[in-house]
């Protein structure tokens, strides 16, 4: 027995420091930090395998809320369990928590906006993208059709750059890959385990819907901000689909316009959460502060996170089982190759569109691609050598 606990306590410890690592060098946004991932995980660890991270990815894809935060949880649970998964959560999301935290605080004293680190970490996240679409373009679309596939994926989402399109592109591919990829499902799929009931995950369900019914009646019927706050965060999380740059509209229909916090408070953490490691979600914390304090951005951070982890709990029983079955491996097939076509228009826009302005930004980004697709540079080195590389080259080009 006591040697099942120390093994417990070593596995999650080291989900901890590992996830830690991944929220204090996670630069560049949802796209940048699957790369993250399969650069820690997968590659380095080996805690999956290049399938299952894949499966994981267009689950999550399929879901409301932040998917690298989800892809992030899921990959903790099935490491950790109940317990991983939450270790997994708090090490990548509690560094910008506390950055943006503090900023709230201190805001009218940054000036952070066209600081030259800023822009160096989005070289990076371009470097670092390019090189997680390449791996998973060898994996996920190995033949002309999931190319076919990610390329049409591609080419809309460029043209029609909607969240709601992001869904239908998914839902397509997924409704191909049945029609279609049945035919080249694995008969020897390599099985995981979660230590989640499907009772339990139906459970989990049932306290989603049933939090999105009670919390507005509960909100209408209390003048208590907290609950406000707890409110208006819960919902987005629950309903918000296409990621972290999806959600800040929403939340500045919910905030801006109520009187909660001005049109320059809410900018000027905007500016913020794209300069900070981890997910975007944790926007939700600055403006939790900026309402009500440190036990506002708790709340917060609470309240948008919490649909997340709801709604994999009640994902990932059903996984393990649906992945041996040739039709859901068909979907998946399709799902995965449409996830590379989205990335690869993520890839030129917001990533490239932001970040390449001259021939001096795409040497550096040159230089770093080839640090991490050649020469294997572990990313959180990336991170340090493009903000430092950065520098030298403003300085050279003066």
């Amino acid at each position: 027995m006591t040697d099942n606990r120390q093994s417990k306590f070593r596995t999650l410890t080291e989900i901890l420091l590992t996830s830690t690592k991944l929220g204090l060098t996670s630069f560049g946004g949802p796209v940048a930090h699957l790369a993250y991932f399969k650069d820690e995980y997968i590659d380095r660890r080996k805690w999956l395998d290049d399938k299952t991270y894949a499966d994981i990815i267009a689950l999550c894809q399929f879901l409301p809320g932040p998917a690298s935060s989800q892809v992030g949880i899921s990959i903790g649970m099935m490491r950790g369990g109940l317990l991983g998964g939450l270790i997994s959560w708090f090490g990548f999301t509690v560094p910008s928590v506390i950055v943006l935290v503090v900023f709230a605080m201190m805001y009218q004293t940054f000036a952070l906006a066209d600081a030259e680190f800023i822009h160096s970490l989005k070289i990076v996240a371009a470097a670092v993208v390019l090189h997680a679409l390449i791996g998973l373009g060898k994996k996920l679309t190995p033949d002309k059709s999931r190319l076919a596939i990610a390329v049409t994926a591609a080419i809309v989402m460029l043209l029609y750059p909607t969240a709601w399109m992001q869904i239908l592109i998914i839902a397509a591919a997924g409704l191909l890959g049945f029609v279609f990829f049945k035919d080249k499902a694995e008969s020897n799929v390599q099985p995981f385990s979660i230590n989640i009931s499907k009772k339990f995950g139906i459970t989990s369900l049932g306290i989603l819907i049933s939090l999105l019914i009670i919390m507005p009646l509960l909100n209408s019927a209390s003048n208590n901000p907290l609950v406000n706050i707890f409110d208006i965060f819960f919902r987005v999380g629950s309903l918000v689909f296409g990621g972290g740059h999806v959600v800040l509209p929403m939340l500045e229909r919910e905030v801006v316009p109520n009187g909660l916090l001005s049109a320059n408070e809410f900018l000027a953490g905007y500016g913020m959460a794209q300069a900070v490691p981890g997910p975007l979600f944790t926007f939700s914390s600055y403006l939790g502060t900026m309402m009500e304090g440190v036990v506002g951005a708790i709340v917060a951070t609470i309240g948008i996170f919490l649909p997340s982890f709801l709604l994999i709990i009640a994902a990932l029983p059903f996984l393990s089982e649906l992945r041996k079955r040739a039709s859901f491996q068909g979907v998946l097939m399709g799902v995965n190759a449409s996830v590379v076509g989205i990335l690869l228009a993520a890839f030129y826009d917001p990533v490239i569109s932001s970040s390449i302005t001259g021939t001096t930004d795409f040497a550096l980004a040159v230089i770093l691609f080839a640090l991490l697709n050649i020469w294997k540079v572990p990313a959180w080195l990336i991170v340090l050598i493009g903000v430092a590389g950065g520098y030298i080259l403003q300085l050279i080009t003066l």
